[in-house]
């Protein structure tokens, strides 16, 4: 009994195409990161409830997670602080 490996342009079970030469790995897209106008959007859409599913995607293909860490921290910061000074003003003038 003698195998036969699959020619180039056949694809084995897993989809991936060999060529013969030993197992391949699948490609996979290296990580370019977003802008800064993308990520404060994508984090300021993800603290409102109202990311779109197309920029979710995006971010999670080509965004760096350190980026949203960050970014998350920055608006949970300002948002808390921007309740601290909406409360002071209103008890100011209560």
């Amino acid at each position: 009994m003698t195998t036969v490996p699959p020619s180039s342009d056949e694809d084995s079970p897993d989809g991936v195409t060999s060529n013969g030469d030993g197992p391949e790995e699948a490609e996979v897209p290296e990580r370019t990161g977003t802008s800064k106008r993308e990520v404060a959007q994508s984090v300021a859409a993800a603290l409102l409830g109202v990311q779109s599913s197309k920029n979710r995607k995006r971010d999670f293909q080509t965004g760096k997670p350190m980026h949203f860490i960050i970014g998350g921290v920055i608006g949970t910061l300002l948002f808390i602080g921007a309740i601290v000074v909406i409360v002071q003003v209103l008890l100011a003038t209560a």
